[in-house]
């Protein structure tokens, strides 16, 4: 949802991509979010084959919860730091996600465990549900 709401609508394949997802994944994800009346699906009108997917006015709301929520984490996780602290902090953050990314573009897809069928038994929710808070 962050992507929709900052980026606006965007084609389905190009979301797979932007959240380095798999097509049937974000199928399911954007099902749900669809049910759930946070997103709707229409026409590419440059491409009849895509799909674009838009954020609803029912998301808004959604949004601002979803702000809310990240600025006490942010607060909560940085608020005893000094702004130079805080800078710091980020430019590390920065750094080890660069090295993940580097790590992760070497790494073949053959090299790659695949993901347990059902990441979460306790809620029966599977890994595909914390790419949707990313759409």
């Amino acid at each position: 949802m962050m992507h929709l709401w900052e980026l606006g609508p965007q084609r389905q394949t190009d979301l797979v991509r932007l959240i380095d997802s798999d097509a049937a994944t974000m199928t399911r994800s954007i099902k749900r979010l669809e049910n759930a009346g946070f997103v709707r699906r229409r026409p590419c009108p440059d491409d009849k084959r895509a799909v674009i997917i838009e954020p609803t006015a029912a998301s808004q709301a959604l949004r601002r919860e979803v702000e809310r929520i990240w600025a006490e984490l942010e607060g909560a996780s940085t608020g005893d730091l000094t702004p130079d602290q805080q800078a710091e902090t980020l430019n590390n953050l920065r750094h080890i996600e660069d090295s993940l990314a580097r790590t992760a573009a070497r790494t073949s897809p053959a090299d790659t465990p695949a993901p347990a069928a059902n990441a979460d038994a306790s809620t029966g929710q599977g890994a595909e549900v914390s790419s949707e808070a990313s759409l």
